[in-house]
């Protein structure tokens, strides 16, 4: 075991293979082993997108509401909110490999306590399982990489996060296909089509399955993350190129600084205004483009092609992330959130007044909205780091992530209010949708706002000089 001595009031007690000094990485070690480790954990929390492959399953196996299913993924939405917030300082504290083996851990488990559900046929296990423990472990797997990745990659830190946030997004194109074809695997009788539905037995055996599968790639992630030896920095890169760009600092605020900064919430009101506008579109992506393009009752859109229409928003959700905080590299985040928020309002506004006139338009403007809404997630750890420093980014990162799960309450809560007034989706129009979207583009507009009052942290929040190096020395002490 290893004693870390954190305070002079606190404590933490970690297995020796765990702690941050094991984690150290020695001469020659390749930064472009990290965002692999990372991959690892988000490509696999990221199968919470894919909740649907079995929502029908659970709701006939438990003979309930599909609301009474859907609270399930509610659940595991607001734990990593609150999780990450409330985890953050310890995951930045005892490093990334401790906070990866322990995410594994709790995602796993709640797979397995959620089977166990199943089989028993006890629904509130499976709430307790998947949406409260996996929750959990949701929470502390999406940031345990974050501070790492940024440390390692001083000189590109969108790129960095981009890289791994990009895995959360594409986790669900993996998991959709493996569970259905698991779910055939366990249950003969089950095609994949809308026709047939699996037994709960096969999904039990799905969520078995799934927490082995897991816990063996985020272990490989913990086995395998390193942070960089004190005073490391890129080859040909010069720290002191930082303090020429505008609102990045050099200097350190802890997490429990940056809450009382205005510049926090204002990057906390941008996140949560980019996430409900693009909820907006993606919880209603299916039924909405055969709606759009409906004639006397007949949409032209089939089934089909709506759901190609899903995974296609899924690709830009995913690439989003990749692109755009790759470009925040070379313009800043603020310039990068501006054009989120701007030309998103813009698209919104074009969605709803001429978006039925073409279907090609109307794929077109979704795709660069969702991406939008990808690049938001992938961006917004860089912007932390140039506000506030690398020294908790990954606790502040936590705090600031209960924006997401506000929005993930307040986006489907203001479309479904909107449609609800209209009818049911699947039998509207284009015109049913436009006070929804219009109402959209007043939630970027408040986001851009935010984003143009976005300042440089005031002196009296930055630590002393040394807390930057407060956690190697604690190590070497």
């Amino acid at each position: 075991m290893c004693v870390t001595r954190t305070t002079t009031s606190e404590v933490t007690v970690l297995p020796a293979f765990l702690s941050r000094e094991r984690t150290v990485a020695g001469p020659g070690f390749s930064r472009w082993l990290i965002p692999p480790a990372a991959l690892a954990v988000h490509l696999c929390i990221g199968q919470v997108y894919a909740t649907s492959v079995y929502k029908t399953a659970l709701v006939e196996h438990f003979d309930t509401s599909q609301t009474a299913i859907g609270v399930i993924f509610s659940i595991a939405i607001v734990m990593l909110g609150l999780s990450a917030a409330v985890m953050g300082t310890w995951v930045d504290r005892n490093g990334p490999r401790a906070a990866m083996t322990v995410a594994a851990i709790f995602w796993s488990s709640g797979f397995f306590i959620g089977a166990l559900g199943i089989g028993t046929g006890q629904l509130w296990l499976v709430y307790l399982g998947y949406g409260v423990i996996g929750g959990i472990g949701l929470g502390i797997g999406y940031i345990s990489p974050v501070s790492t990745l940024i440390k390692w990659f001083p000189d590109r830190p969108g790129l960095a996060t981009g890289m791994a946030i990009m895995g959360f997004g594409g986790g669900a194109m993996i998991a959709s296909p493996l569970s259905g074809r698991l779910l055939a695997l366990y249950d003969p009788s089950y095609t994949g089509d809308a026709t047939t539905v699996p037994d709960g037995h096969a999904v039990m055996m799905l969520f078995l399955t799934l927490g082995v599968v897991y816990l063996v790639f985020m272990s490989f992630g913990a086995a395998t993350v390193r942070v960089p030896p004190e005073g490391w920095t890129p080859a040909g890169w010069d720290p002191a190129s930082v303090k020429e760009k505008k609102l990045v600092t050099t200097a350190s605020v802890s997490a429990n600084n940056a809450i009382r900064t205005r510049s926090f919430w204002l990057v906390w009101i941008v996140l949560f205004c980019n996430v409900t506008a693009g909820i907006g579109i993606l919880e209603q992506a299916a039924p909405m483009i055969q709606d759009f393009f409906r004639t006397d009752g007949v949409s032209s859109v089939s089934a089909v092609a709506a759901g190609g229409f899903v995974g296609l928003l899924s690709i830009a959700n995913m690439s989003g992330r990749f692109i755009w905080s790759s470009t925040s590299d070379v313009i800043g985040r603020k310039p990068i959130y501006m054009m989120y928020l701007g030309v998103g309002l813009v698209l919104y506004l074009l969605l709803a007044t001429i978006g039925d006139t073409s279907m090609a338009l109307f794929v077109l403007l979704a795709v660069v909205i969702l991406s939008f809404y990808g690049g938001g997630f992938a961006t917004v750890p860089a912007y932390l780091r140039d506000l506030f420093g690398t020294f908790q980014v990954g606790a502040i990162h936590g705090r600031l992530l209960t924006a997401w799960s506000a929005a993930g309450i307040a986006g489907p809560l203001i479309i479904n209010a909107f449609l609800d007034a209209q009818g049911e989706p699947g039998t509207l129009t284009a015109a049913a949708y436009r006070p929804a979207l219009l109402t959209m583009v007043g939630v970027l507009a408040v986001g851009f706002i935010a984003n143009l009052l976005v300042h440089q942290v005031p002196d009296r929040f930055h630590e002393p000089k040394s807390a930057d190096s407060t956690e190697t020395e604690r190590s070497a002490a």
